[in-house]
């Protein structure tokens, strides 16, 4: 039990703070369009990297410096499109029957960006398989599995929390005047994580000359 509390204040400990799949999730709650089919991709994407990282995928990615700039590039260039995107709607707002139409194209979109900000940040590997990988390394053999489960759990409750809670004040958030400063600090999230994973890469590139 222990272990299994260790594993929620850790997990909570990197999931709280406001990042793009949090700002992500709560721009669809806002929406009430997709919010739950957004947490569960965060959630199951946590499970797969909390596992891998705790259970050995950290000693992975120290042997894997190319696949790790290429997930930075690629990473990078998504999130300047994506934030380009969401800036222009900031003085061009799109109307909120348009937002919903077409429901496919719409799925897509978000499952991409979800994708994006998730599998191809390398500061995600760096929490799971490097922070969490190197912690839960440290924990005996039989308790490891309720470090891990700890760290998932706090990933579950939050993502879901998030997105009941931001469908729940839908009706104050989905203001005009709301909604643009709403898009205006996804676009700036989007454009910091893309500033920052620019930098990782130069970092990476020197690193490798």
């Amino acid at each position: 039990m222990l272990f299994y509390l260790q594993g929620i204040t850790l997990g909570a400990a990197l999931i709280l703070p406001l990042g793009p799949q949090n700002t992500l999730i709560l721009n669809q709650g806002i929406l009430r369009q997709y919010a739950l089919m957004a947490a569960s991709f965060c959630m199951l994407s946590d499970v797969v990297l909390i596992g891998s990282g705790i259970f050995g995928g950290s000693a992975l990615l120290q042997h894997s410096a190319l696949a790790l700039q290429c997930i930075t590039w690629a990473g990078c260039a998504f999130l300047l499109w994506y934030g380009w995107g969401t800036f222009r709607q900031v003085f061009r707002p799109v109307p909120a029957e348009s937002e919903r139409q077409p429901a496919g194209r719409q799925r897509m979109k978000l499952l991409m960006t979800l994708f994006a900000v998730t599998w191809l940040n390398p500061h995600v590997y760096l929490d799971t398989f490097v922070v969490l990988g190197s912690l839960g390394s440290q924990v005996p053999g039989e308790e490891r599995v309720w470090f891990a489960a700890g760290a998932i759990t706090a990933s579950v409750v939050w993502f879901y929390a998030l997105a009941l809670l931001a469908g729940t004040l839908s009706p104050w958030l989905r203001r005009p005047r709301t909604r643009q400063v709403i898009n205006l600090l996804v676009a700036l999230m989007m454009f910091f994580l893309a500033f920052r994973l620019f930098e990782d890469g130069v970092y990476m590139l020197r690193d490798s000359v």
